[in-house]
């Protein structure tokens, strides 16, 4: 044997010639011995190696997403010429030609260099080369494999063989070297275009390029994750990035809004806003926005979790003015965007008529006896393909569309806040509060509906005409006799749905009112309490709801109306077009019959959607128009509003030079206002001149209503600047305002003093002992970190003050605004503030302080007296002092009022007497609302089941089965006259023909399907047999569907009623029990918590809940229908429903539990969006003084955030079971279409049942994901039955039983004893009375003084039993007042409460609710406090107060709730603090009206003068909840060491 050497090898390996073993070129090209091992084992070699050499590289484990979509493409390549090769090396081994072994060593390098590479790129892409292309040497590696595939099908087509049909392995081969180009230009593409949208740009929150922060083991919070950006295309379309959110759903941990991703950067609050201002801007310049890449701004890392992240974006705040159409805005920011989805919208309508068109030809194909089996085939894959690729288009569509709008109104409600924070205060007087946040909430989101109905404004019309053309083709003109019954009922639907919008309008404005009125009466429900006001006011809310009721009846019975004529609809219209063509001698026939009735049902829908349609756009209109209103408001100019120009000296702080100032635009009265007075009532300042220095003290003072706050707000820019100079130095540094209705925060007391600067504990502690609040601090239970109630509602008077003094005093400015801020206190309280803080802490700074305590006015620098919007004079204080009318020293507070009808500042004082020391320190309390957890229990189904009643309900579910049942009936009867007129026809014709009747039928059912013209294969019949039987049919048809319709009725009409039973059983549970609830329980609720109760939950039970619940019901029985009709059509379908009925549950279950979380979220972090917003309307003159818009804005965003993440979420998880459904849906329609086929190759098969069943299926996924989602829905509409079965029956209510033995006069006397009682507003927290005992003779004068919080008011509070005694007893004529109903006991004490509250209505309404006093006695009353004045200037009895009262000032809203106490006729009468508001002049006439008015009555008064008691009988001192002295006023003061002593002695000084 010879050497066996290379050569040798090669030659053989090759089949070449020994002597030449290795032939580079050969016959005119590269020889392929040559191509296959140099360029084809060498390069895949080389691949191997050094793909190997990437698999060792460090790895993330944060990475959770799917990876880019380049790298996706770069792995499937990968994949795929794996498998190209190994199927050449399994071909190779069939053909064994004789260079097999050269090919199969080729083929194995490349199949070992490919996996190799396929697991380096698996590596590369979990590690930091992930957002980029990865190392470039992979892309060299790819390219070294291209000459290979070039030359070998070079070689391929010059051998004949390779293209020879005869040689179908060798063609075979040339097929897959064909393919192998495509992986590699896949592979090269990816490269060139990775789909990475930054580099930068993380996927987590904190983590940057991949490198984990967070330690290896611990997988990342699905809170740190970014939705859907970096996801591949398999995970988008498939929505496979959800799945760690679903697992965590699952297991039930998604209880924070924290818990869910991030939002994609494009939908980010930051970025659509800085979007949305830039088209703004360019819309106003006209000029065309500049569309650059940093439109989208950098995307943000750590700064979203510290909350900071707008910040750095926000280079200058843009003012959203000038008269720029919001449509056109709105047009240029998201109009392109939009327009692609409509592109998708068209292929999707164009994909839904496909399917029908091909199961007509499938039921064709199963009619012939021996049709060829591909046509069968091909039928079955078409419909596979239709159906799948209409289902994922319209998936796309539905999700993209949702972006649309999210980005949308993330813009909107952003402007309108900025807008809001930038308004003048004279243009926004013409808005309520409510509508402010109306516009935010409803007209926005109307708005944003526009974006979800645009497209089908086009769509139906679309789909209508095509159907039209359609229906010509097959009944030529005939068809006009049935369309126009169809056009005659679009006028009445239109009627329908215009009657229902207004009926809808009238329902929202009784809602609105009674929304108001509830408002206004948890507002007061203190008054209401202590003057037992609450049946007039359940019967007040009652007339309301009633009308709101008959409207809503309205709504649903023509929403019945609706449903009836939708569904009687087809079988008219088919019935009349059959005469007509009769008539017009034609012969009818089934194809025609099928394919007409088909056509019909398809007009349906686009008829009576349309209207719906058409409104909600129309109602976009209306709502763009309103936002479009507020944005021409005009800004607040505070550079036009100041002069620009300094004094000469620069010890100048404020300078006004013949100023004079509205708080009305300078053009006009607002609208509105003539009728309600506002215009005369309301105050004007005119020429003022003052000149202030810096760092001096002035003070102003003036009588009630005479402009001192009008002033303050001159200066800070809230009123209309007429004419005049105005200087304020350094005013862009703002001012400290401490205004006279103090507004405070919802948050921690801190937080409400920090007031978003820093804390600096050495100088917070000086501001909280200078403010007089370190013994509050310490008796709140967690101390500065308590929580405090909206508006303070958790603090006293006082100490609501005093917070918002803090707050002023920390913001550490130049210029000071204090209105009145020693109102509320007590007179040693009072001097501790004017000496430690503004005279010591403040010292050095402009101080301009309005008051009516005269004592302190002497350390005043500069004194400014004001009358009727004028300065009468200005100088010091002994110049002033003697103006101001002589009285006794010791002054009690002021709380003297705004002097008009200031809309916006504060306008919500907390309406009553607050215990003093109500605060919680159970968290939950005043906390986070409750989020339920978990599924819905069945209780609340069966709440709602009783509010229906029963047998209304079993009536309801009867009547929707009955119609089903004859739904389906008719429909099996058309399919079994099919097969009869087969058997029947079989003798007249063959039988190919007698399948065309088949297929038309199918489009009936099909849900929007359309037909190919089939006349033409139809062959008449006999005529004699024809018209009888066509005349049995069609009268069994029309009696079946007649009976259809009369069923339908019936379930529209009950269901309506229900629905109506329901809603008014409801409601008046949830009143009745909210009237009756205890005070703590308004004391730890916030009032929008239990507002939500009656406004969107109601709303929910009365409207949308049925809606839904109807569509839910109905959805279940077409199911069922449709189950039982397909199974008796092709039972063999039965044995797939095993499967796919397993996965739709689980799939169901899946996503049920996420979803569920996800839109209580959405609406648990939408609350606080509005609720921020209200408070900052309430706080503007606050807000804009001190300068913190800015930090207001972010905090919005920073709201909207959450909630948009909430939505966007909920959004994708609804496309998420959208897709699987649809697939669920391509499964059974695609299964069924493959039973047919093979049960005809066995003849086993009826085509009238086929038809039947398939164009059942064709509709399954709309029903299947119909379930779900209705069920989902109604389930979330069910929470609000279960929030307010909540407070129906959990809810602490005060005792209802009357004393049957009461004596009518009871009591005579008015002898008042305590016995040893003790009271504790909460367990855990200390004793507000602690063992208090006294006795009050009858017709006795007694005073009661004490610090803040001593328990003054809760006396009252226990007297007049709103708060229960822990133990003791309190004595009323001797009879034990809890062995007395509530109502009686009330309603025989008097009282005048520490916070005016005036209900919004009339003077007449407000004195005497329950009109029982002739209107003499009312004015007699009226003139008694001196009010008469003021009340004739009003227009009388009949004048409107205003919004909470707003159009008196504070002192005259407290002379008028004096006037109620004066019209009881109590043997008690209680004050408290009852004139802390007004002048002294008014105060002594008023202090001479109570003494004659009560000289036979016991009175109590709460007091912080010392003057106002001075004259008591007695004198009551209380100390942290003991009696500590109670004694004549002259007995106190004698005796130096007693309490009274060093308070009067202190007021003295």
């Amino acid at each position: 044997m010879r050497d066996f050497g290379p050569a040798e090898l090669v030659a053989g390996l090759c089949h070449t010639d020994e002597q030449n073993p290795f032939p580079v070129w050969q016959n005119g090209h590269i020889s392929p011995c040559f191509n296959q091992l140099v360029l084809g084992a060498l390069p895949h070699a080389g691949m191997a190696i050094f793909s190997a050499c990437y698999l060792g590289m460090e790895r993330c484990s944060l990475v959770q997403t799917s990876p880019p979509c380049g790298w996706v493409l770069r792995l499937v390549s990968a994949l795929l010429a794996a498998l190209l090769f190994t199927a050449d090396v399994i071909l190779v081994s069939l053909l064994r030609q004789v260079d097999m072994y050269l090919d199969v060593l080729a083929d194995s390098c490349a199949i070992l260099a490919w996996l190799v590479h396929l697991s380096a790129i698996t590596v590369l892409q979990r590690t930091a080369f992930r957002r980029t292309r990865g190392p470039p040497l992979l892309l060299l590696l790819a390219l070294l494999s291209v000459p290979n595939v070039v030359f070998t099908l070079m070689i391929y087509c010059d051998n004949q063989e390779y293209l020879n049909p005869t040689e179908p392995l060798k063609m075979a081969r040339f097929v897959l070297a064909s393919a192998r180009t495509v992986p590699l230009l896949v592979y090269l593409l990816a490269f060139a275009f990775p789909c990475i949208s930054d580099a930068g740009y993380t996927l987590y929150i904190n983590a940057v390029d991949g490198s984990p922060l967070i330690s290896e083991s611990s997988l990342p919070d699905t809170g740190e994750m970014v939705a859907e950006d970096g996801s591949g295309c398999i995970s988008r379309l498939f929505y496979l990035w959800l799945t760690p959110l679903l697992r965590r759903g699952q297991r039930g941990e998604l209880n924070r809004s924290a818990d869910v991703y991030h939002l994609p950067w494009k939908l980010r609050t930051s970025v659509a806003c800085r979007y949305f201002h830039q088209c703004w801007e360019a819309c106003r310049r006209g000029t065309v926005a500049r569309i650059s890449q940093d439109q989208w701004p950098r995307p943000v890392s750590r700064n979203l979790l510290s909350g900071t992240w707008s910040s750095h974006h926000q280079e200058e705040p843009l003012e959203l003015e000038g008269d720029v159409g919001l449509l056109r805005v709105l047009h240029k920011a998201f109009g392109l965007w939009f327009c692609v989805l409509g592109v998708l919208k068209l292929l999707v309508n164009m994909l839904s008529f496909a399917g029908p068109l091909l199961l007509s030809s499938l039921v064709n194909f199963i009619g012939e006896e021996g049709a060829p089996v591909s046509t069968g085939v091909w039928c079955a894959l078409g419909l596979f393909a239709t159906t799948l690729l209409s289902s994922v288009f319209q998936n796309i569509y539905m999700f993209e569309a949702s972006k649309v709008w999210l980005a949308a109104r993330a813009s909107l409600v952003s402007a309108i806040y900025s807008k809001a924070l930038r308004v003048s205060g004279s243009s926004l007087a013409g808005f309520t509060l409510g509508e402010v946040v109306n516009l935010m909430s409803t007209d926005t989101d109307r708005v944003v509906n526009f974006f979800k109905n645009f497209h089908d404004l086009w769509s139906m019309p679309f789909t209508f005409i095509i159907t039209l053309y359609l229906l010509y083709l097959q009944m030529d003109v005939a068809f006009l006799g049935g369309l126009g019954v169809a056009l005659l009922l679009v006028p009445f639907n239109k009627f329908l749905a215009s009657s229902i919008l207004s009926n809808n309008k009238q329902m929202l404005r009784c809602k609105d009112s009674r929304v108001k009125l509830m408002t206004e009466i948890l507002f007061g429900i203190r008054v209401i309490k202590f003057y037992n006001w609450e049946p007039h006011f359940a019967q007040k809310v009652a007339d309301c709801r009633k009308q709101e009721v008959s409207h809503l009846k309205a709504i649903k019975y023509l929403d019945a109306m609706c449903v009836y004529t939708w569904a009687a609809l087809p079988v008219v219209i088919s019935i009349l077009t059959f005469v007509t063509y009769v008539l017009l001698g034609n012969q009818l026939n089934a194809a025609k019959v099928f394919t007409t009735l088909a056509l019909v049902g398809m007009l349906i829908v686009p008829l009576n959607a349309f209207p719906w349609v058409l409104n909600s756009i129309l109602e976009a209109k209306v709502s763009l128009d309103r936002i479009q209103c507020f944005f021409k408001l005009t800004n607040q100019d505070l550079q036009a509003y100041y002069a620009l120009i300094s004094p000469e000296d620069s010890q100048t702080s404020v300078l006004l030079s013949q100023g004079t100032f509205s708080w009305h635009g300078p053009d006009r009265p607002k609208e509105g206002e003539t009728e309600t007075g506002a215009a005369k009532g309301s105050l004007q300042l005119h020429s003022l001149n003052l000149h202030i220095t810096k760092g001096s003290l002035v003070v102003v003072v003036g009588k009630v209503g005479c402009g001192k706050s009008s002033f303050l707000a001159a200066l800070t820019g809230e009123l209309t600047r007429l004419s005049g100079v105005v200087y304020v130095a350094d005013r862009e540094f703002g001012f400290g305002l401490a205004s006279q209705e103090p507004w405070i925060q919802h948050a921690s007391v801190r937080d409400n003093i920090l007031f978003g600067k820093d804390y600096d504990p050495a100088f917070y502690q000086a501001v909280i002992s200078a403010c007089a609040l370190s013994d509050d601090l310490n008796v709140l239970p967690n101390g500065d970190k308590t929580e405090v109630g909206e508006n303070g509602v958790t603090l006293s008077g006082g100490q609501k003050a005093r917070l918002a003094l803090a707050r002023a005093v920390y913001m550490d400015k130049d210029i000071y605004l204090l209105d009145d801020p020693l109102a509320a206190v007590d007179s040693d309280v009072a001097e501790h503030l004017m000496k430690k803080c503004i005279m010591e802490l403040l010292r050095g700074k402009t101080r301009i302080l309005c008051t009516h305590r005269i004592e302190f006015v002497d350390r005043a620098d500069v004194v400014v007296l004001m009358d009727d919007g004028m300065i009468i004079k200005t100088g010091t204080p002994a110049e002033i002092l003697p103006l101001v009318e002589a009285v006794p020293k010791k002054r009690k507070n002021d709380h003297n009022m705004k002097e008009k009808a200031d809309g916006m500042e504060h306008e919500e004082e907390e309406p009553a007497l607050s215990p003093d020391r109500c605060v919680d320190d159970d968290p939950d309390l005043s906390g986070a609302e409750q989020k339920q957890v978990g599924g819905l229990a069945w209780k609340v189904y069966q709440t709602y089941w009783v509010a229906v009643g029963g047998v209304l309900g079993a009536s309801i579910l009867m009547s929707l089965l009955l119609m089903q049942a004859s739904k389906n009936v008719s429909d099996w009867w058309l399919s079994h006259w099919i097969s009869e007129l087969k058997n029947n026809g079989s003798t007249g014709t063959n039988g190919s023909s007698s399948g065309a009747f088949s297929s038309p039928h199918l489009l009936l059912f099909s849900p929007g399907g359309l037909i190919s013209p089939l006349s033409s294969a139809v062959q008449t019949f006999p005529s004699n047999n024809m018209s009888s039987d066509v005349k049995f049919y069609l009268t069994v048809y029309s009696s079946i569907a007649a009976a259809n319709t009369v069923f339908t009725a019936l379930r529209a009409f009950l269901f309506a009623y229900g629905a109506i039973c329901a809603a008014t059983t409801i409601h008046n549970r949830l009143l009745d029990r909210v009237l009756k609830a205890t005070v703590t329980f308004f004391d730890t609720t916030p009032m929008g918590r239990v507002l939500n109760r009656f406004s969107s939950d109601l709303y929910t039970v009365d409207d949308s809940l049925p809606f839904l619940l109807n569509i839910l019901l109905a959805t279940v029985f077409s199911l069922l229908g449709m189950l039982v009709v397909i199974s008796y059509g092709l039972p063999w379908f039965l044995v797939a429903l095993l499967p796919l009925a397993l996965f739709y549950y689980r799939t169901q279950s899946f996503y049920r539990h996420t979803s569920r979380e996800l839109k209580r979220l959405c609406s648990i972090t939408l609350s606080p969006i509005y609720s921020h917003f209200s408070e900052t309307l309430n706080g503007l003159g606050t807000i804009r003084a001190s300068g913190s818009s800015a930090r207001f804005e972010e905090e919005n965003a920073r709201r909207l955030e959450l909630n948009q993440r909430c939505l966007f979420l909920s959004n994708a998880t609804r496309q998420w079971l959208d897709i699987r459904l649809q697939l669920i849906g391509v499964a059974v329609v695609t299964g069924l279409g493959a039973i047919a086929v093979i049960q005809h190759q066995y003849n086993a098969v009826d085509p009238g049942l086929v038809g039947l069943s398939l164009s059942y299926a064709l509709s399954i996924t709309s029903l299947l994901s119909g379930l779900i989602f209705s069920f989902t829905n109604t389930e979330m509409q069910l929470v609000s039955v279960e929030r307010t079965e909540e407070y129906s029956t959990d809810l602490p209510t005060e005792p209802q039983q009357q004393n049957t033995q009461l004596p009518p006069a009871w009591p005579e006397q008015g002898w008042l004893e305590f016995r040893a009682a003790v009271l504790a507003y909460r367990d855990g927290l200390p004793n507000a009375l602690d063992g208090v005992s006294l006795v009050v003779r009858p017709g006795e004068k007694v005073g009661i003084v004490g610090r803040t919080g001593s328990g003054k008011s809760t006396l009252f509070l226990a007297l007049f039993r709103m708060v229960e005694l822990n133990q003791g007893q309190i004595l009323l004529d001797g009879l034990d007042i809890s062995t007395v109903g509530l109502a009686q006991l009330r309603s025989r004490l008097a009282i005048i409460p520490q916070d005016p509250f005036l209900f919004s209505g009339t003077i007449r309404e407000n004195l005497d609710p329950c009109g029982q006093h002739p209107d003499h006695k009312l004015l007699d009353v009226l003139d008694q406090c001196h009010l008469s004045s003021v009340i004739d200037r009003m227009g009388g009895l009949d004048a409107e107060v205003g919004e909470r009262g707003k159009r008196f000032s504070v002192g005259q809203r407290q002379l008028l709730c004096l006037a109620r106490a004066l019209l009881t006729h109590a043997k008690l009468l209680c004050i408290d603090e009852a004139t802390a508001s007004v002048d002294q002049k008014t105060d002594r006439l008023l202090q001479q009206t109570i003494r004659e008015k009560f000289q036979d009555k016991t009175v109590l008064t709460i007091a912080h003068r010392i003057n106002t008691i001075m004259d008591c009988d007695r004198v009551l001192v209380m100390h942290a909840g003991k009696v500590v002295e109670f004694d004549t006023p002259a007995a106190l003061c004698q005796n130096d060491r007693s309490v009274f002593h060093s308070l009067a002695g202190g007021s003295e000084e």
